[in-house]
């Protein structure tokens, strides 16, 4: 028995090819997830109606074309169809779910290295599927061969690139835009696919590089959370005189700046940028942010005129607080901005969009833009293996009794001029610190104070 548990992650499924995720258990979960959505044996959500087809995209990894045959034999194995949508980025599969109303399934480890696949799922218009959403019941049902039931459902194929490309520019002004020099890093990822697409026509004109699809990754990882992997980019951008950098990670959902200096954006700096854009257009919208972006968000947003709104981090809780508060926008630190017109679903595509939309605006270099943003040193998220998790946050939150606190995700501690966020790994037995001060010197300081007492090193 393959250990589910240990694939089964809280927004997605995750693991080694073939030791963890093999076409034999890709096929069992796709009968598992068509299972779910039949709402067989234990009834649909009380929101949402039996669907007839499931949609289904892939990334370029070498096991992603096997893995979508096994998983369509699962699926049309309970009934339903499938819609295969060959190669696509994971905003361009949101965005066939939502345009469509259909559940989906895009196979992909995202930043994960060569070695890795994996499979993240929604419902019916581009709705999230979590652990705490129903991906618990996708797995338990995955536990064991399901029969098959009543006639077989069809599988065809069919390819929206061209309507994603019309729906990502529909977010701006295209004839708006300013002549920029943009250079892509694609990472061999599916940006290589649905970057130039999007672009071709466009005024800003556009270089890729490492844009064939490769799923090996043979030029660096698709991971631009890690500096190093931006470091190509930056130099690229310096020798090219460009505009803007924009890194991809590997399904193309998410995307980290980089300023004509050879400057990274951090996701807070993108998120904050993006808000005052679209707060310009929606005076008063309400824009959800994550609880570890830097203070400067909130304070951007409400200073446009906005409504600021904290959430936990992971895309299912923004989405679901998008939903509640009818939400314009949402950003995370991890650079995911999620659209209330891209059916809540995020998308590095339209943020690189919008962005450039603002600097063809405002006439202002990336560098100048940024500034307003930038107010504090962020230590970055910092990771400490502990014996017990829960003794050691105890310890954190005694040593800060007499300090503005909550719970909203973890602990989060309010100092004034510093403040941190202290929160347990869902998988392995680590605290993440995230701290923001007003300086590099007070960061560093803090941050040392808080990892003494997260590591017991303290008398």
């Amino acid at each position: 028995m393959a250990d589910l548990d240990g694939i089964f992650k809280a927004y997605d499924v995750r693991g080694l090819v073939p030791e963890q995720l093999d076409e034999e258990l890709v096929e069992r979960i796709g009968a598992a997830f068509a299972r779910f959505l039949l709402g067989l044996p234990d009834g649909m959500p009380a929101d949402e109606r039996a669907p007839d087809r499931v949609l289904v995209g892939r990334d370029m990894r070498p096991s992603g074309t096997d893995f979508v045959q096994a998983f369509a034999r699962g699926v049309t194995g309970q009934g339903l169809d499938v819609v295969d949508l060959g190669l696509c980025s994971t905003d361009e599969v949101s965005f066939a779910s939502g345009s469509m109303d259909a559940p989906a399934a895009m196979f992909t480890a995202s930043h994960n290295p060569a070695g890795y696949n994996g499979i993240k799922f929604c419902r019916s218009g581009a709705r999230p599927l979590s652990l705490e959403t129903g991906l618990d019941r996708v797995r338990d049902l995955a536990r064991n061969k399901l029969a098959p039931q009543g006639s077989p459902g069809s599988l065809t194929t069919t390819d929206v690139l061209a309507d994603f490309v019309a729906h990502v520019r529909s977010f701006v002004d295209v004839d708006g835009l300013s002549p920029l020099s943009v250079v892509a890093d694609v990472a061999n990822g599916m940006g290589g696919l649905v970057v130039p697409a999007v672009f071709d026509g466009l005024k800003p004109r556009l270089e890729v590089m490492f844009g064939e699809l490769d799923g090996t990754f043979p030029n660096h990882p698709a991971d631009p959370l890690q500096p190093e992997n931006q470091a190509d980019l930056r130099a690229r951008v310096l020798e090219v005189g460009a505009d803007v950098g924009l890194a991809f990670d590997g399904d193309a959902d998410r995307v980290f700046l980089v300023d004509e200096l050879g400057q990274g954006l951090s996701g807070s700096t993108t998120t904050a940028i993006i808000a005052a854009a679209m707060l310009a257009d929606h005076p008063g919208a309400t824009i959800i942010h994550n609880l570890i972006v830097s203070k400067a968000v909130p304070e951007a947003i409400a200073e446009h005129g906005g409504v600021a709104v904290r959430t936990r981090v992971g895309h299912s809780f923004i989405k679901a607080v998008m939903a509640d508060r009818d939400a314009l926008f949402g950003g995370e630190h991890s650079a995911h901005y999620y659209f209330a017109d891209n059916y809540r679903a995020d998308s590095g595509l339209i943020a690189a969009l919008v962005v450039l939309a603002e600097m063809s605006r405002s006439g202002q270099p990336l560098s100048e833009l940024r500034k307003p943003y930038e107010r504090y040193v962020a230590s970055g998220e910092i990771n400490s293996t502990v014996t017990d998790p829960t003794d050691a946050m105890a310890r954190v939150e005694e040593a800060f009794m007499g300090s503005r606190r909550d719970h909203l995700d973890g602990l989060t501690v309010d100092l004034g001029d510093w403040w941190f966020n202290l929160r347990a790994s869902n998988t392995e037995p680590l605290l993440r610190l995230n701290l923001e001060a007003a300086d590099t010197a007070s960061m560093e300081r803090h941050s040392a104070e808080v990892l003494a007492l997260v590591r017991g090193e303290t008398d």
